[in-house]
């Protein structure tokens, strides 16, 4: 592939190559990885684009093909090695259930690490039993690019296995769920009841992801969520 059709990145996440690959599997439309190196990956490069409303109803049932092709276990990762959101390296063991896991695995690993571990700690989780997803697990708007015909296409995964609405609540966290996405992705695979209102909840983890990374104004807003949260 020439030059100026390709990317690369330079100091990938450890698992982003075989993160893309595993929701390629799932059938997400991710770049076609053209070489992949211990500390070079070289990624098709895609057309810039805006998004238009047929790529906004694509991406609801993109997200909820994705999710339903599942994974092993809550935790499960697509390959060995070590498991980074961003910049931020987390242990990701596996469990069973979501709403034990979600505290101990996710939430409260980083809490400890910005002093926030005994307001973490208070936080109920009590979300609907549902399968293991497989979710793209870093999915702000700005991981979502739209090509020249305004199809989505999904980048820079820290993927393992979790809760669906995972992805939701981030893709509104730093931006916003298209009303199109959310639709098309309901027609595919309804949501449970309350999914709206259990936004805030998963959004507390990658506020403490930017909390142990930037501190500052995400530091006290991770603080006041779980303020909130708490039982």
């Amino acid at each position: 592939m020439a030059a100026d059709l390709t990317f690369v990145k330079t100091d990938p996440a450890p698992l982003e190559a075989a993160g893309l690959r595993w929701l390629a599997d799932a059938g997400a439309r991710v770049p076609e990885i053209v070489s992949d190196e211990p500390g070079r990956l070289v990624l098709q490069r895609i057309p810039s684009g805006r998004l238009d409303a047929a790529g906004e109803e694509e991406l609801g049932r993109m997200l909820a093909g994705m999710h339903a092709a599942g994974a092993p276990r809550f935790g499960s990762i697509p390959a060995s090695g070590r498991f980074f959101v961003g910049r931020c390296e987390l242990q990701s063991p596996e469990g069973d259930d979501w709403n034990a896991y979600y505290l101990e695995h996710r939430c409260l690993p980083l809490a400890r690490r910005v002093g926030l571990e005994a307001v973490v700690e208070a936080v109920r989780v009590d979300a609907p039993v549902e399968p293991v997803a497989r979710v793209h697990g870093d999915l702000w708007s700005g991981n979502v690019l739209a090509d020249a015909r305004g199809r989505p296409w999904l980048i820079d995964p820290a993927a393992y296995g979790g809760h669906r609405e995972m992805d939701l609540a981030m893709l509104d966290l730093f931006g916003h769920i298209p009303p199109r996405t959310a639709a098309a992705y309901e027609e595919v695979a309804p949501f449970a009841d309350g999914w709206r209102a259990r936004i805030p909840l998963w959004q507390l983890f990658p506020l403490l992801v930017h909390a142990v990374l930037f501190g500052g104004g995400y530091l006290h807003q991770a603080h006041d969520l779980a303020v909130r949260l708490a039982r």
